[in-house]
């Protein structure tokens, strides 16, 4: 009788918005999709140091700086916006977003590299941080049949924003120049998001799909799925946060490393040729993005612990083969290989932590554990750089991340016994309720 109570109370809910779950997503692909143009920045490099005698170096500061604080701004603001909300978090971005792209205009046209960096790293730096995260635990609650599903499309979004950007780019400032090049795309993104917040809401409390809902088991289901359910502060508190961040930080490392040197490697190791190197770096950009939503989607069906642990197998046989690698065309398999388990993780994580912790603070955890982006970006370029400085030589540098990998998969293994185990419990108790 009590779970026929409670079925009912399940089943009244579907109905009771008028919002629609797929354009929710496509709301926050949107958003992930213009600050997702962070990733085309290197399109910018060679007209700013030609045109106005910037260095190298000096323009690679503002892209750093808005790197680091994508990263350390969603853990900063995290918990405000849990309270604010989608809305007001994707609009506050959007406004920062694109007044620092749009300011980066400016600050070319008075050739001050100093606004630039404000502009470009610290105002747009900010609005990724707080868009990245904004509409992610929305998405979650919206699709608790389809987590991984969900985030991996707005993190796809995220993913494939320089490929649509970096081309756009290039025209625009061969015709138009670089401010207004800025100007333009900076005021794009701005209206992009704003239409994507103007729409995102999150869903009535207690709200389940109508899958879930035809289901007898959808509450037992629900409390199966979600080990927990945790304030931020007490989520920082557990062994499985931490747990999930090492290896979210083993994995945004290695992938950033990869990526930071794949040109200068594949023609060190793989023999690639410099056109046919500049041919890998774009498609794995494209594995990165086919990675985000591959991978999330498959561990709906696999579950998150189990593709975290096939992230690092596949890591470990492509650090511990790749020295040896004579042929190019395997070479670059695993490399792209890499480069999806990097983009895999960022789109398994928001999942990995509703499954974990429930979706209370989902956004406050998610921008704590995005350090590892920050200090990942930091961690995986600087020792690439050193050790080749030291070495001459990219070997070595396989042989660190190898060691760091096995680190991982251990983790990763022993969180996936500790998921089941609790699985297990609450299943047991469960049955005993019901009888």
């Amino acid at each position: 009788m009590e779970q026929k109570l409670i079925m009912k109370k399940y089943e009244g809910n579907p109905m009771s918005t008028s919002k629609n779950r797929w354009l929710i997503a496509l709301s926050a692909i949107c958003i992930h999709l213009s600050i997702g143009a962070a990733y085309a920045y290197s399109v910018y490099t060679n007209p700013l140091v030609n045109s106005l005698g910037w260095s190298v170096s000096s323009v690679t500061i503002a892209f750093t700086v808005m790197m680091v604080l994508g990263g350390a701004s969603a853990a900063i603001f995290g918990r405000f916006v849990e309270r604010s909300g989608p809305r007001k978090s994707a609009m506050i971005a959007a406004l920062l977003f694109g007044l620092g792209q749009a300011g980066s205009g400016f600050a070319v046209s008075i050739d001050s590299l100093i606004l630039f960096i404000l502009t470009y790293g610290l105002l747009s730096g900010v609005g990724l941080g707080i868009g990245y995260i904004a509409p992610v635990s929305t998405l979650v609650k919206w699709f608790p049949d389809r987590r991984g599903l969900a985030t991996g499309m707005a993190v796809l979004g995220f993913g494939t924003g320089a490929l649509i950007t970096a081309p756009l780019a290039a025209a625009f400032m061969e015709t138009l120049g670089i401010s207004t090049t800025f100007y333009i795309l900076g005021t794009s993104y701005f209206v992009l998001m704003i239409l994507g917040a103007l729409y995102i809401a999150p869903p009535p409390k207690g709200w389940l799909p109508r899958g879930m809902t035809h289901s007898e088991t959808a509450p037992t289901e629900k409390k199966i799925n979600d080990l927990s359910s945790l304030t931020a502060k007490k989520a920082v508190k557990t062994k499985h946060f931490w747990m999930l961040w090492t290896i979210m930080l083993i994995n945004t490392s290695a992938g950033i490393m990869m990526i930071s040197v794949a040109s200068p490697m594949a023609q060190k190791i793989g023999g690639l040729s410099i056109a046919s190197a500049a041919v890998m770096v774009g498609l794995m950009g494209i594995f990165n993005g086919a990675g985000r939503i591959g991978w999330a989607a498959a561990s709906d069906y696999l579950s998150r612990p189990v593709v975290f642990i096939i992230f690092f197998v596949i890591q470990l046989v492509a650090f511990i083969t790749l020295p040896n690698i004579s042929s190019a065309l395997v070479f670059q398999a695993l490399i792209f290989l890499v480069v999806s388990c990097y983009g895999g993780g960022f789109s398994n994580l928001p999942a990995f932590i509703a499954d974990l912790f429930g979706t209370k603070e989902l956004g406050a955890i998610h921008g704590y554990l995005l350090t590892t982006w920050s200090l990942g970006g930091l961690l995986g370029p600087t020792l690439v750089s050193q050790i080749y400085a030291a070495t001459e030589s990219y070997i070595p540098v396989f042989y660190v991340f190898t060691f760091l990998i096995i680190i991982a998969l251990v983790i990763a293994v022993l969180l996936k016994a500790d998921v089941r185990r609790i699985q297990k419990q609450q299943r047991t108790s469960t049955a005993a309720g019901l009888q």
